[in-house]
């Protein structure tokens, strides 16, 4: 089986998907960070294609950032300055050539992630 790398943003507060939501996708390395790819979720709060497709995939660390103060304007949630979660940052490991899930549940004072399926 080959890896690949997907996510699945889901609005709690709202009770949604959190369609339109932009996401980065960075390979650390070291004390750096480097951009890979720009993907902006769905009507089902997912990405077109996959973050990471099985013709990129490599072992390693990674980091998604996910746009969740732009998507919470947009959204309509009641403005607050500066918003408590802008940009909500996840930094994980991929060991082995498996399909990884990282799925964000959000809402404007909270988040959590887990490795999903």
């Amino acid at each position: 089986m080959s890896g690949f790398l997907t996510t699945h943003v889901l609005d709690t507060a709202r009770g949604c998907p959190a369609k339109g939501l932009k996401i980065e996708l960075f390979r650390l390395s070291g004390n750096g960070r480097h951009l890979l790819k720009t993907l902006v979720t769905n009507d089902d709060g997912r990405t077109d294609e996959q973050i990471l497709p099985a013709s990129e995939f490599e072992i390693g660390e990674y980091e998604l950032v996910f746009h969740a103060g732009a998507y919470l304007d947009a959204s309509g949630t009641p403005p607050e300055s500066p918003r408590f979660l802008d940009i909500v940052p996840i930094r994980f490991g991929m060991s082995e050539a498996a399909h990884y899930h990282v799925p964000l549940l959000l809402s404007p004072f909270g988040y959590s992630t887990y490795r999903g399926s």
